[in-house]
């Protein structure tokens, strides 16, 4: 039976504990669905996080953003960036479909608000991205409104990992890449928070990844290139792009939690990302504490002192790294069409636990 993630090989990502499911979802009221989309020339779908219960547009979340390399196509940035809230769910996607998907967020709200008989004038719907078009037909723009309702309607706890939703089309390392989560539980002035990462990953090139800080990648190579396929996957530029969605419940400003998802770079790094020329690496973040809402003049919030933020730097650095893991992990082999030719893309459980023995030998020298 393949592992379907990275503590299935006893590999155990830095040093603090984890929530219940080790999810994004260990953050109370989020929840996340998947709507995937799987057919001969179509290798896609939608991913949305609905980070707390009831009307985003009407009490909005304290939210922030960070570009590390801005060769992406998302939508809504400008606004949280400007005014630090977040008003509808985050929904992900392959490039083309970020218009449609961005114009079914703006139904939706209008939708919720006219369920609650209030006006919608104006929406910043968020919608993050990256390029499936290697092994699906991306031209053909076939994610709208019916899959983010889809999506919506799957949300749940404990949501599948791997090639499914907006990451059914992904290509991460060389290998397969796709939606991957991880949690921390943090301890600060006596009170337990939660910080947790979903990942849709698209980047980097097969000799790069580390695992554990082993170069598992340089181990595959040799694995596949003992059966005569190096092409395969060797040769490759760090292309494609990775989203990183961190939500907490931390009480924290829209510039503190700014300076949190700065760190997302740190657990990008570990896996042997370089933040290649063409890879678009974005960080969208929100808190559910602090909560907006009301037409008070004045609004008091809570908020963790800046020096005790380093236990959310550590969490987010591992919460990535881990979450990238789990993306590939529990992604399985997959053979799409990219309009022109057929292609097939292995998962890394296929090389796994050898590669990883391999891949400890060359760092120990004896191999």
């Amino acid at each position: 039976m393949n592992p379907t993630r990275i503590r299935d090989l006893g590999v155990t990502v830095g040093n603090m504990p984890t929530g219940k499911l080790n999810k994004i979802t260990d953050i109370p009221g989020v929840r996340v669905g998947h709507a995937t989309i799987d057919t001969d020339r179509q290798k896609t779908g939608v991913t949305v996080i609905l980070p707390a219960e009831g009307n985003l547009f009407t009490h909005p979340l304290t939210a922030a953003c960070h570009v590390i390399n801005g060769f992406g196509k998302t939508a809504g940035l400008m606004q949280v960036q400007e005014l630090g809230y977040l008003e509808t769910p985050i929904a992900l996607t392959g490039t083309l479909n970020v218009g449609k998907i961005h114009d079914a967020l703006v139904s939706y709200t209008i939708e919720q608000c006219a369920a609650e008989g209030r006006s919608c004038r104006s929406v910043n719907p968020v919608v993050g991205e990256t390029n499936d078009g290697t092994l699906s037909a991306n031209n053909d723009r076939p994610a709208d409104k019916t899959h983010l309702d889809a999506a919506v309607a799957a949300a749940c706890r404990d949501f599948a990992e791997g090639d499914v939703g907006a990451g059914k089309g992904t290509v991460c390392f060389g290998l397969k890449g796709g939606i991957g989560s991880a949690s921390r539980i943090m301890e600060i002035g006596e009170r337990t928070f939660t910080l947790g990462v979903l990942v849709q990953t698209n980047f980097g090139c097969v000799e790069n990844l580390r695992v554990d800080g082993l170069p598992v990648g340089r181990a595959v190579v040799d694995c596949i290139r003992e059966e005569a396929e190096a092409k395969a996957v060797t040769g490759q530029d760090d292309i494609g792009s990775i989203m990183m969605v961190v939500g907490t419940d931390l009480p924290v400003s829209e510039l503190q939690l700014s300076r949190i998802l700065r760190r997302a770079t740190v657990g990008l790094s570990r896996t042997g990302s370089f933040v290649g020329h063409g890879s678009g690496d974005v960080v969208i973040g929100f808190t559910t504490a602090n909560r907006r809402g009301g037409d008070e003049a004045i609004q008091t919030v809570e908020m963790v002192s800046n020096g005790r933020l380093e236990t959310a730097f550590n969490a987010v650095a591992e919460c990535v790294e881990e979450a990238i893991y789990n993306s590939m992990i529990a992604a399985d082999t997959v053979t799409g069409f990219n309009g022109k030719d057929t292609v097939t893309v292995r998962a890394l459980n296929e090389f796994l636990p050898s590669a990883l023995s391999r891949a400890k030998a060359m760092a120990a020298g004896t191999l």
